[in-house]
This record gives structure tokens, C-alpha cells and sequence, in this order.
């Protein structure tokens, strides 16, 4: 065993002990070499293996509402800043909600994810989207998860009480960092959000974009954020550069330096379900399969308003890596994925962005470790 294979199992045991990962061992995770990263994601996946065995969540997305939103976020193309060339358009209807629902059961996912953009949902839209939870829980074997935007005690009670599962609301980055990324909400307001939805009794979830400019001690502090949280369900973003958007010409990722993101992730937040959200064919690219042993989640289909890969693809990179698929019961699913799965389906409006190569890894030129950006 060499030495540095020896320190990574150490921070593994740690993990499954229950301790929290230092800085500097979180420094050292996010830095680690290149000829050290197969031991690295050998460890993680103990951790991994230890909550979740060889089996992969599905989530599908569904972007019931896009464009519209008054916030500044720059990474989004939705937002009030962005000139991205996407389509724009208030809640879809019922049925559009439940054709989306049942492609979703089609392939197999675990959990519906309905997503509107928006500072915060009016009540007219929230009414409608309670009616639509309730006829997708009776209609489809799916959980749902719904990221509505800011939401009160009140709305999180409601949606407890219309059947979802899960409310997803991310806190995106640090604390420390959440200014540099947007200036109409603060950080603060993310986090209370979710602590309304872990008061009214639902399954938390929220998570984190990276390649915003961010530290590395950020991309740590946001981890520590999430499990002082107690946050179930971890989607980890990598920022796809849209064009129109203030961040369309940041990159700074590659697919090493997101590997050593995710298991960084795994070790700090152990029992998690960690999610490879957006970003995950833009930037891991070749090397995806190797994503699923620290991680144990991914979306199938399309992004909010970019292509992903076909499911197709998914199931084969799940099948030929030797995992396999989670039924919304937790149990591995016995039987071809593909069977009844629709030949094809909608599309997000922009295709998956390529992003060049040879871009730099980690924190931009000039900026060490531990300092934050902007």
C-alpha cells in the first residue's frame, strides 16, 4: 500500500466514523495528484459503498416554468441578466406536467423533480403546482421532488401535506463567496428556506454549482454548510458556461478536478445521496463512469434548458461500470431499463455546450487554495 493510498483509506475510516474532514484535509483531497486520483476515488467509494452499495438513484428534471425570474443569478440562464437564447414560458399546464411525469416512469427514474424558476412561487402558480403533485403521486410510482424557489413555513407545510417527498433549494456556494454569484437574495435567505423545509418534515435537498470562481475552501465550507444542515440529497453542479449568461466565459474545471470535488463531497457528507447534477457530460466527459463511485446519483434526460445524455447512454455507462439501477424503493432494479422507455422525447432548447480543452483546472490563475475569489 503506498503512502498516499494508505492517507486517503485513513480519511475514508474517518468519514464512516463519523468525524468531519479537516480543512487541510479537504485542501489536500481538492490538490491531490494526478497519479493519485484512482486512490482517491477507491476510497470514496468505501464510503460509498458502505451507504448505498452498487446502485444509482434517477432523477428527471422538469422545467414547468422557464425564464421570468427577477434574480440576478449569474450562472443562470434564466435569469434577469441573462440574454441566453432559451424559451420563456409561465407554468405549463397539468397535463404537460403529467406527459412529463410519465416519461420520467419510462425511464425508469426514481424521482420527479418539478422545477419553476421565480424568486418565490405566487400563489395562483403554487396552487396549481399542489394540484399537479397530488395527481402525479396518484398516477405514477415517483417520488417528487419540487424546487419552487424561496419558500415560507407555510409553503413547505402545504407541499408536506400535497405529498412531496423532497424540496430542493441550493445554497450553491459558500456563505462567504454568494455575492460574487448574485445580489438579489442573500445567502441567508437560501439557507432559511431549507430550514423551513426540514421543519415542515420533508427530505431536504440542496447542494452547490462549481467553477464559479469559488476556493477551494469555498467549495469545502459549502460541504460543511450542507451537513450542519443535515441536508438528505446532494445534487453537485459544475457550472455549464452558457453563452448570454455573466458567466458564459468561465472556465476553469476539468474532468480530474471534478472527481476530486466529489469525493471530497463523499467524505464530508458520508451517508448522503450525492447527486452528479448539471455539468456532468460538459466537464467529466470521457471519464463519467468513474463519477458513479463516489457518487450515487444522476439526472437522466435533460437539464433545465440544456441537453444531456440520452438515457440511452446513461443506462449503458451505469450497466458496463457495474452498478446498478435504484427502483423509487430502494431496491436494485431486476429487469431492461430500456423496456417501455420512449425511443425519444422532447429536447431542452440548447444543445450540450462543449466546452474547449485543455482548459486550466481549479481555482483561475493566480488564486491559491485557500483565498477566496472576488
Amino acid at each position: 500500500m503506498t503512502p498516499s493510498q494508505s492517507r486517503w483509506l485513513d480519511l475514508a475510516d474517518d468519514a464512516l466514523g463519523g468525524a468531519l474532514l479537516s480543512r487541510t484535509d479537504a485542501r489536500s483531497v481538492l490538490t491531490a495528484p494526478d497519479d493519485a486520483l484512482l486512490e482517491l476515488l477507491a476510497a470514496a467509494y468505501r464510503v460509498r459503498r458502505h451507504h448505498w452499495g452498487n446502485r444509482v438513484r434517477l432523477h428527471f428534471l422538469c422545467n414547468a416554468q422557464s425564464g421570468l425570474c427577477p434574480e440576478d443569478c449569474h450562472y443562470c440562464s434564466q435569469s434577469s441578466v441573462s440574454t441566453a437564447e432559451i424559451d420563456r414560458y409561465p407554468l405549463l399546464a397539468r397535463e404537460k406536467i403529467l406527459e412529463a411525469a410519465g416519461r420520467a416512469a419510462a425511464l425508469k427514474a426514481g424521482t420527479f423533480c418539478l422545477v419553476i424558476s421565480g424568486r418565490s412561487p405566487g400563489e395562483r402558480v403554487f396552487g396549481k403546482v399542489l394540484d399537479a403533485v397530488r395527481e402525479i403521486r396518484a398516477r405514477y410510482d415517483l417520488k417528487v421532488c419540487a424546487c419552487l424557489g424561496l419558500l415560507d413555513a407555510g409553503q413547505a407545510q402545504r407541499l408536506a401535506e400535497a405529498g412531496v417527498e423532497t424540496v430542493n433549494h441550493n445554497l450553491n456556494t459558500s456563505e462567504r463567496h454568494h455575492a460574487s454569484v448574485c445580489s438579489t437574495h442573500t445567502f441567508a435567505d437560501r439557507r432559511a428556506t431549507v430550514e423551513h423545509v426540514k421543519a415542515a418534515g420533508i427530505k431536504t435537498c440542496s447542494g452547490g454549482i462549481i467553477g464559479m470562481g469559488e476556493s477551494d475552501d469555498d467549495i469545502y465550507d459549502l460541504a460543511v454548510s450542507l451537513r450542519e444542515l443535515d441536508v438528505r440529497s446532494v445534487p453537485v453542479n459544475f457550472l455549464i458556461p452558457i453563452a448570454g449568461t455573466p458567466f458564459a466565459n468561465r472556465h476553469a474545471l476539468d474532468p480530474r478536478r471534478c472527481l476530486r470535488v466529489l469525493c471530497l463531497y463523499r467524505f464530508v457528507l458520508p451517508s448522503q445521496e450525492i447527486r452528479i447534477a448539471g455539468g456532468r457530460e460538459v466537464h467529466l466527459r470521457s471519464l463519467q463512469p468513474l463519477g458513479l463511485y463516489p457518487a450515487n446519483s444522476i439526472f437522466i434526460g435533460d437539464y433545465l434548458t440544456t441537453q444531456g445524455q440520452t438515457a440511452q447512454a446513461d443506462y449503458a455507462m451505469i450497466r458496463d461500470a457495474g452498478f446498478v439501477l435504484e427502483t423509487p424503493d430502494g431496491a436494485p432494479f431486476d429487469g431492461d431499463p430500456l423496456a417501455g422507455a420512449p425511443p425519444s422525447y422532447p429536447r431542452a432548447p440548447l444543445p450540450m455546450p462543449v466546452v474547449p480543452p485543455g482548459v486550466p483546472s481549479g481555482p483561475p490563475s493566480g488564486i491559491s487554495p485557500g483565498v477566496p475569489v472576488g
